[in-house]
């Protein structure tokens, strides 16, 4: 059984006595403990009056917000009347206002182990600005639910960081929320005071359906927690105009376009997938009408991705996979989405989602497997021998 750095702070006095002062608390709709009960009811049940302000990421406080440059606005908790402020608004960084008056910051976040998922960047952005400063950073850990040993994706270039590309890191990172804490101290962020809380049960190997804790959407879109490791790869398609399932009730697990016959195209790829070696999944071909953004109202083929294997499944190849493959075969039909991404206005989003241009330049002049291999592993010991210092679970 996994305990979390929740569970143990509401639990355990000598950890309480870690979190000093005033304290502030940064979590959202996934903060929650075994009985669901959520974080901001232990933190003013621990704290009391020394609780004096929540912040919320992207999405908000309550997770209820939509995704890309939807922005959240500070109002007051109407039940706890504690001010609530926004990391998702104008700035993406904490202000001096925002910090004003905590001694120790609280982060409760639960990430899903994808570099362009916006809640690493928040707590990059967060250390950087309190570096040399007297706050103390708390993280209360959880599960990375995609585990902790598969690492999936290229390096990010220093180019092409942005919102979704704080740290030069792969799409899947294998690090807990707490980990890529460390690892940012140790490599960007030095000055910062730090203390990890860490859990208790937690093995590498586990994927979230191992822990035996709940799963609570983490942001509007990722209703389960197979759509946490099919996010991997499917998330590529924020970057195109295929239709990544937003507007579906299982979005991030269904991928498609009006212009796909899903059954015939399934019958053409078997091979190749079978040269790719991609295991691990089903796919199962499907009609859906997605409700809004991109193809609303409109009969889109595609397929969902069932994982039948997480420890085979390798979702970021297999969207790259498919990125090749609704290019060939939509031809003009298929376009990268030129629009803005993550507040960057200059790059295009494909690049800013994969970290670099190699690998659109790779989809473009019709590149194969070997090659996208060589893009992908290239700095992977690098990265591995920097991780490798800051693990704090077996």
């Amino acid at each position: 059984m996994v305990t979390t750095g929740l569970e143990r702070l509401s639990k355990e006095k000598d950890l309480q006595k870690k979190i000093v002062g005033k304290v502030a608390y940064l979590g959202h709709s996934a903060s929650v403990d075994r009985n669901y009960t959520i974080g901001v009811y232990h933190l003013k049940n621990i704290f009391g009056d020394r609780l004096i302000k929540f912040l919320g990421p992207q999405h908000g406080l309550f997770s209820n917000v939509q995704d890309n440059m939807v922005e959240t606005k500070d109002f007051i908790h109407p039940y706890f009347k504690l001010p609530v402020l926004s990391l998702y608004s104008e700035i993406r960084a904490p202000s001096d206002e925002t910090l004003k008056d905590i001694d120790t910051l609280v982060i409760d976040l639960q990430d899903v182990g994808t570099r362009v998922y916006t809640y690493i960047s928040t707590l990059g952005l967060i250390m950087e600005k309190c570096q040399g400063m007297d706050i103390k950073i708390v993280i209360l850990d959880r599960p990375n639910p995609v585990g902790g040993n598969i690492i999936e994706g290229n390096i990010l270039e220093d180019d092409f960081k942005s919102f979704v590309g704080h740290a030069q890191i792969p799409m899947r990172h294998a690090l807990t929320m707490g980990e890529m804490a460390l690892y940012f101290k140790k490599y960007l962020y030095p000055k910062t005071k730090l203390e990890v809380i860490p859990m208790q049960g937690w093995d590498r190997n586990f994927f979230f359906k191992d822990t035996g804790l709940p799963w609570v959407n983490p942001s509007p879109n990722l209703p389960t927690m197979d759509s946490a490791l099919t996010f991997v790869g499917t998330v590529l398609f924020e970057g195109t105009n295929i239709s990544e399932g937003r507007g579906t009730t299982r979005s991030l697990e269904i991928i498609g376009h009006p212009g796909i016959e899903p059954f015939g195209l399934l019958e053409k790829i078997k091979n190749d997938l079978d040269v790719w070696d991609l295991k691990g999944f089903t796919l199962r071909p499907l009609y859906f009408h997605p409700t809004f953004q991109k193809h609303k109202g409109k009969s889109c083929g595609g397929f969902q991705i069932h994982i039948t294997d997480h420890q085979l499944f390798r979702p970021w190849r297999l969207g790259q996979f498919f990125t090749k493959k609704f290019k060939e075969e939509l031809g003009t039909d298929f376009a990268w989405n030129k629009n803005p991404y993550e507040y960057e206005f200059d790059k295009i989003s494909i690049d800013l989602i994969n970290g670099t241009d190699k690998i659109r330049a790779w989809v473009d002049s019709g590149g194969g497997p070997d090659e996208l291999t060589k893009i992908e592993g290239r700095e992977w010991p690098t990265y591995q021998k920097l991780r490798s210092k800051i693990l704090l679970y077996p």
